[in-house]
């Protein structure tokens, strides 16, 4: 086993088992935690196999992908299941991030694995629910929107910054409140209950999103605001469409100049975290 914690998360993120990857990220978090040796210089090489992932679920585009109605059983496992989907691609971000780029704060690698550890517990929580729904992860096709915009952003960590956890996953803050509602009239007052666990952490992990563009940012003598729609344009990032969580924003780092402009008409013309 790597003995340095960014080797160690690209070790995770090339397994193939969904709960081998969520244990290994929530273990090695951990160790992070108790000083388990890390190197933000380390040159890591990218193995073949990244990210690691069972052979189901069948990955489509978004729009095969079908409309999912929480109110038949059949409706709401597949509902469950991309919201699974999502939260085990986050893990994959997450640790992708603590590899892949060199250079950074100390603190940047232990947000991520922070990140990735408690996307691995959203993800044991919602295949615990599939499974009482008689289900299982990879039982329903799904999407790969959330690692196509990583590929894209691969070698420059501004940008990831700027459109993985600050938009695609932001996206979820939106999303969330309006999705507990239907599943509270289907009567699955579980999934409600697991969904207020991961939006109270998304915040969490958005503002880690923030902050650290915008540490970024400031390296580069750049103005965040002023580069965003740039950014969202090179790398072909979704347009984001109202409605939008302004208060789950605001408390996730969003300024009152970024929230102005996601209710604006100017937004480039490019579908986000939502399943």
């Amino acid at each position: 086993m790597p003995p340095d914690c960014r080797a160690r998360a690209l070790h995770a993120l090339c397994l193939n088992s969904p709960a081998d990857k969520a244990a290994a990220a929530q273990a090695l978090y951990v160790e992070a935690q108790n000083g388990l040796a890390l190197d933000p210089d380390a040159q890591l090489q990218r193995p073949e196999g990244v990210p690691g992932r069972p052979e189901r679920p069948r990955l489509l585009s978004a729009l095969q992908v079908p409309n999912r109605s929480p109110f038949t059983l059949e409706g709401r496992a597949a509902l469950i299941h991309a919201i699974a989907h999502i939260e085990f691609n986050a893990i994959n971000l997450a640790l992708d991030a603590v590899w892949r780029f060199a250079g950074m704060p100390r603190e940047f690698y232990l947000d991520w694995l922070r990140v990735a550890a408690e996307e691995a517990q959203h993800f044991g929580l919602l295949h615990e629910h599939l499974n009482s729904l008689g289900h299982q992860y990879g039982d329903f096709d799904a999407h790969d929107g959330l690692w196509t915009m990583a590929e894209r952003t691969a070698e420059d960590v501004l940008a990831r910054m700027a459109l993985v956890p600050r938009t695609l996953e932001a996206r979820g803050l939106d999303a969330t409140p309006p999705l507990q509602a239907k599943l509270a009239r289907a009567g699955d007052h579980r999934a409600v209950a697991i969904l207020d666990i991961i939006l109270r952490e998304e915040i969490g992990h958005v503002e880690i999103g923030n902050r650290w563009y915008r540490y970024c940012c400031r390296l580069r003598g750049l103005d965040p605001v002023a580069i965003y729609p740039g950014l969202v344009l090179q790398y072909q990032a979704p347009r984001l469409r109202p409605p939008f969580n302004l208060t789950a924003r605001g408390a996730a780092g969003f300024s009152a100049e970024e929230l102005a402009y996601l209710q604006s008409d100017i937004r480039p013309d490019t579908a986000g975290r939502e399943p």
